[in-house]
């Protein structure tokens, strides 16, 4: 008869064997434990963060919170809030050409301090775009009497495919005009790449060190080229896109809001690098249509169009690339730009 070999674990409570067995020597963390642990990971990174923007700001690194997540339309939404109450009648608007190419000061000289201006032009703004700043700016500024945008062939493609809304409008009212916190808009706009990238050169840019791209303003907003540099070869423009027509459909709107409400408006084509067109458009034939668009655009109204590309004419080495001009070339336009406007009713008010 064969024997019976009985297994020595079989005698083993169940309760000690396996998984169970681990199970049962491990010790149970309590809950409450466990949300303090969870709890203060949260509260010491968040401290971290905050410390490191303490940090770049006490060394002038620290850039704007992130509400476009460009620097250079940032840095101007910090500005705007820096920028003391006032009642300004002029506001310009439109892209880098808007920002760059208008000298306030003056602006305000020529009209004997009757024009008291804002440059609301923020960088890499195609029309569309331009047309949803200048609806958020004139909610906002109900003194403005004229609008002025100045315009380029590069802001009128890509309307289509590019996001009409820059910013959240709401958080930006808080941020410029409402006097909320900058601190909590670093965390909604959390961005680590960029807020480490932008904070490596906005001191430089503050401080016209990156003379081709400051990010630099006058008293009234405006933003300018104050370089004797140019950009080699003009390669930071190429051949433009298309004209869309969603990007003239924008400013006939503008237009027509201008009109409803009685404010005078001029749409001024920005002078151009006589290089730059003999080379991306030697027939002229992409900037005539262009020209021709934009007037179109504007029949109906009681807008005005100025082709300053046409009838205002400086030499080539007033620019520094192929659309954006020195500021020594830009306060000589600026008085040309003056003599364009529509007289403003009002008292003068010194500048």
């Amino acid at each position: 008869m064969a024997e019976i070999v009985k297994n020595p674990a079989s005698n083993i409570p169940r309760e000690a064997t396996g998984t169970d067995a681990s199970k049962a020597a491990a010790p149970a963390v309590p809950s409450g434990l466990y949300l303090a642990c969870v709890l203060a990971g949260m509260f010491g990174a968040l401290a971290a963060f905050y410390g490191a923007l303490l940090l770049l700001q006490s060394t002038d690194n620290l850039p704007p919170p992130a509400f476009s997540n460009s620097l250079c339309v940032d840095e101007k939404l910090m500005f705007m809030r820096e920028l003391p109450a006032g009642s300004p009648n002029l506001l310009v608007v439109g892209s880098s050409v808007a920002w760059r190419h208008f000298d306030g000061a003056t602006v305000a000289r020529q009209s004997k301090g009757s024009i008291r201006p804002i440059n609301g032009g923020f960088c890499g703004l195609h029309a569309n775009q331009s047309v949803f700043t200048a609806n958020w700016l004139l909610d906002r500024l109900p003194s403005v009497q004229q609008v002025v945008m100045i315009a380029s062939p590069q802001d009128f493609g890509e309307c289509s495919v590019k996001r009409q809304a820059v910013f959240d409008r709401q958080d930006v009212d808080d941020y410029v005009y409402g006097g909320a916190s900058q601190w909590p808009y670093y965390l909604r706009y959390f961005s680590p790449i960029s807020l480490m990238g932008n904070a490596r050169r906005v001191k430089g840019q503050r401080a016209n060190q990156v003379e081709l791209d400051p990010l630099v303003f006058t008293a009234y907003g405006d933003g300018p080229l104050n370089t004797a540099q140019s950009v080699e070869g003009l390669t930071n423009y190429g051949k433009p896109e298309p004209l869309d027509p969603v990007c003239f459909q924008a400013l006939e709107s503008l237009a027509q809001r201008l009109q409803k409400q009685g404010q005078a408006f001029t749409v001024v084509t920005t002078p151009l690098n006589p290089i730059w067109k003999a080379r991306e458009d030697p027939s002229g034939a992409f900037i005539n249509n262009f020209h021709l668009r934009l007037a179109k655009s504007l029949e109906g109204t009681n807008a005005r169009y100025w082709d300053a590309d046409s009838e205002w004419k400086t030499a080539n080495a007033s620019f520094t690339d192929g659309i954006h001009m020195r500021w020594s070339a830009v306060q000589e336009f600026s008085v040309a730009l003056a003599n364009q406007l529509e007289p403003i009713a009002g008292p003068a008010v010194k500048p």
